[in-house]
């Protein structure tokens, strides 16, 4: 995909995970034949930047030769899934994460026009926060999931089934998603998601076996407990990358005659659309009248020891790392003994080490590369590529992005949010937060408590930006933000005169 620093090689990690080996041959492409600079995405997956059309087809041998070839051909998703990092090490989660996503893989190759963007979450913990998605795919028990999909409203629940039957499900949920013709789940028409509903449900009919994924044991790596403190369960217990262009499917026009038959032909759902598990940092009651928040689906940054392994979590400021940074990411598995660099949607890396493993260290000498702390406050800042890397920014924001972040640090400590994006399509987080800069002529439009692609209240510089930020940790974000005729960095709407 073309882009203002050259094209954008994207790479897509089987299950979101890499061996050292890869990890290496990553790095050394995006040396070789990119600029030296690598995005991590909020799904798991990386890009390498400034390829050119002559270091292309070199550097897809490279990827390829290395197992992190594409997987299809069609413009499909080269990766439909995702896990959490820790996925298959987890001791709540309640069947085998990793082998029903693999199914799931498997099973949708076979979908056509499938959008490349499409996004399937399976979550085998019952108290864990869900990243946005078009469908998600979460535990009832040991043995039984429950299948949601997107709306404007957030997630609808449509059926629920063995985790034996979940990929064909999926697999007929998915093939009448791609014959609506739609690019997200979330814009279906409401007769649209009623036909995704019976082709759900018709399809879990005669199929409702009692068998499912093996439900795991607790893992011998994992002693006694999880590193928030959990202890362990009984077996039997409950943004974006940048956008496409050109996919087949990807279009938002009418539906196809095949979708019209479909939706004359499903009769009304068998059970009414119902609210699934609560979004991100959502609370949830608890017996006894307390609530509490779920578990976030990946570990924050910094290092979480358990009595028999320890993990590291490792984000990269703002989802960009260089190619040296991770290779001394991959030194750093090998000195703590990790086999394998799992990619978090948190846009960073996860290393799992033996509880003797000089991680200590490791962690302090990663720490000019990656944020190695929780309570760093670009962790509570996203910003896109922006100028000049992305053809469609006019404004520095990774750099004006750190500056922020470093005013930010009272705001991100009491939990808000920003994002600082380099045009109103928003790659870097389409949803809001409570701080929202969208670049536009070299200046920012201000955006509290929405997202890139809604009026900004006014526009100022990036020193101006700074210069309210000091204000709001006494008169509050929206206070600090509201557009003043006498100031002199706005007239009114905050627009240059």
């Amino acid at each position: 995909m073309p882009t203002g620093d050259g094209l954008l090689a994207r790479v897509h990690p089987p299950l979101g995970m890499l061996s050292l080996p890869q990890a290496r041959a990553v790095a050394q492409g995006a040396r070789l034949y990119g600029n030296g600079h690598l995005d991590l995405t909020a799904r798991a997956n990386l890009q390498i930047r400034g390829v050119t059309e002559a270091s292309s087809a070199l550097l897809a041998r490279l990827l390829t030769e290395a197992g992190l070839g594409d997987s299809r051909a069609d413009g499909g998703p080269q990766r439909l899934t995702l896990t959490q990092p820790l996925a298959g090490q987890d001791p709540a989660e309640l069947f085998d994460v990793p082998a029903l996503a693999q199914a799931i893989e498997t099973a949708a190759l076979a979908i056509p026009r499938l959008p490349a963007k499409t996004l399937v979450v399976v979550e085998g913990r019952l108290d864990a926060a869900a990243p946005d998605a078009d469908c998600l795919v979460a535990a009832r028990d040991a043995a039984r999931v429950e299948i949601s999909i997107a709306a404007a409203d957030g997630m609808q629940t449509v059926t629920d089934c063995t985790t034996t039957d979940a990929p064909d499900v999926l697999t007929m949920l998915l093939t009448a998603f791609a014959r609506t013709g739609r690019r997200r789940m979330r814009d279906l028409s409401e007769d649209e998601r009623a036909a995704l509903a019976g082709a759900s449900v018709s399809s879990t009919q005669g199929q409702d076996r009692q068998s499912g994924f093996p439900a795991r044991p607790p893992s011998p790596r994992c002693g006694g407990g999880w590193p928030d403190g959990r202890p362990l369960r009984q077996q039997g217990s409950d943004q974006d990358e940048v956008p496409q262009e050109g996919n087949p499917g990807s279009g938002r026009g009418a539906p196809s005659t095949q979708h019209d038959a479909l939706v004359r032909a499903v009769a009304p759902p068998a059970r009414d659309f119902v609210p699934t598990r609560p979004p991100l940092g959502a609370t949830r009651p608890r017996k006894g009248g307390r609530e509490t928040r779920p578990v976030p689906f990946a570990p924050a940054a910094g290092l979480l020891a358990r009595p028999d392994h320890e993990i590291l979590a490792l984000d990269a400021p703002f989802g960009r790392c260089t190619a040296d940074a991770l290779d001394r990411v991959v030194s750093a598995a090998e000195a703590v003994g990790a086999d394998t660099i799992r990619l978090s949607p948190t846009r960073g890396f996860v290393l799992l080490a033996p509880a003797d493993a000089p991680v200590a260290a490791v962690l302090a000498d990663l720490a000019a590369d990656v944020i190695v702390t929780p309570d760093d406050p670009r962790r509570c800042v996203d910003a896109c590529t922006g100028a000049p890397g992305c053809a469609s920014g006019s404004t520095s924001t990774l750099t004006d992005a750190a500056r922020l972040a470093a005013r930010f640090q009272p705001l991100a400590a009491a939990g808000y949010t920003a994002h600082v994006s380099g045009c109103a399509k928003g790659c870097a987080r389409p949803g809001p937060a409570d701080l929202t800069l969208v670049g536009t002529h070299g200046r920012y439009g201000i955006v509290i408590g929405g997202g890139p692609g809604d009026e900004p209240a006014l526009h100022l510089p990036i020193e101006a930006v700074l210069d309210r930020l000091g204000r709001a940790k006494t008169v509050g974000l929206s206070a600090a933000f509201t557009p003043d005729t006498t100031r002199a960095d706005d007239r009114g709407d905050g627009r240059p005169a």
